[in-house]
């Protein structure tokens, strides 16, 4: 973000440059490991090559960069980013009879009146995860990580991680200061949030950008304990590192989802758009990212062939705390956050 606001448009779009290059005719501007082939198998079956992706950080960097004139066929931001994206004029809705297995996304999706207008739909669902804290259970005692207020705790001083996703660290923060719907957050309550993030700043040791750069920090010992998604803490695991994944600490945690919007003046292949979303809801994908990332899907039909067992296993399980739900927000709140995250970031 920081680096969005000092350099011109023609940066911005140098900075989103391809790097898994294959497909000329599809290009996905999505978050890292998005690439990996098992979550669009049936589009590579279908094409004999695989999409063409562009990555962003982070979902306001996203945005910035689409609207500075880079140019991408489809995206994946976030629920609450959506009614954003809308207004500036960066998506338009997707021809749902390409996409048949639309069908399997739950109602209260396909009725959401951020993500659809009338007929039109703008936003599919894709993926849904947690976020909470992980932590190195060689050396961090579980009742160290029983409330968020670790992330204050002098002990771990140069041993903490936060994500660089404002979303993501407001959660956090909200949840600290006891909201947990920030549908309903007053610009109090985001100041309350900014403040206690600001101690936590104080004594992080990284911020993150995605969960490869998290793993190799807690790999390393770098970190201890992190508030992240449960990726992280899935994949350590199946690579034996002593990681924790809390989701039940006092205060509570988060849940997030997102998915895909078709852009406006996209340069490649609509067709090829639609065959990519429509690979992205086989329930070949639901099996990859519940059991290798730990995400759920939006496939809700292949997500009830999953047990309860695996979604303990993978940290989708029932909690008992608090949960915020990273839904849609007002879009002056939002602001409000962003603004203040990159202050925190510099130190300010």
């Amino acid at each position: 973000m920081k680096l969005t606001k000092l350099m011109g448009s023609a940066a911005l779009i140098s900075l989103a440059t391809a790097v898994s290059a294959e497909d000329p005719e599809l290009l996905i501007f999505d978050w890292s490991g998005y690439e990996e082939a098992d979550f669009y198998t049936k589009y590579t079956e279908e094409n004999g090559v695989a999409p063409t992706f562009a990555f962003f950080g982070e979902e306001e960097e996203a945005f910035q960069k689409l609207r500075s004139g880079f140019r991408a066929d489809v995206s994946h931001p976030c629920s609450q980013s959506v009614d954003k994206w809308r207004q500036a004029g960066l998506i338009e809705p997707w021809d749902l009879s390409k996409i048949p297995s639309y069908s399997t996304v739950a109602d209260e999706y396909q009725t959401a009146p951020i993500f659809t207008d009338g007929d039109d739909v703008y936003f599919i669902p894709a993926d849904l995860g947690a976020t909470a804290i992980a932590y190195n259970t060689e050396e961090v005692p579980a009742e160290d990580v029983a409330s968020l207020q670790v992330f204050h705790n002098e002990k771990y001083a140069g041993r903490l991680s936060l994500p660089d996703n404002v979303e993501d660290a407001f959660a956090l923060a909200y949840l600290a200061t006891g909201i947990s719907d920030w549908t309903q957050a007053t610009t109090d309550d985001v100041a309350a949030a900014a403040d206690w993030l600001r101690t936590a700043h104080a004594l992080n040791r990284a911020y993150w950008a995605d969960g490869a750069e998290l793993q190799q920090l807690m790999a390393t010992g770098e970190v201890l304990v992190s508030w992240t998604w449960n990726e992280v803490p899935v994949t350590m695991v199946g690579e034996d590192f002593p990681i924790g994944f809390n989701r039940s600490p006092a205060e509570g945690s988060s849940v997030w989802f997102c998915g895909y919007v078709n852009l406006v003046d996209g340069p490649g292949s609509e067709d090829k758009a639609h065959q990519f979303m429509e690979a992205w809801l086989q329930p070949t994908t639901t099996d990859y990212i519940v059991n290798e990332w730990g995400y759920g899907h939006s496939n809700t039909q292949a997500m009830a062939g999953i047990g309860a067992e695996t979604l303990e296993e993978v940290g989708l399980g029932e909690v008992d705390v608090p949960l915020l739900a990273q839904l849609p927000m007002d879009n002056a709140i939002r602001e409000l956050m962003i603004q203040e995250f990159e202050k925190i970031k510099v130190g300010f």
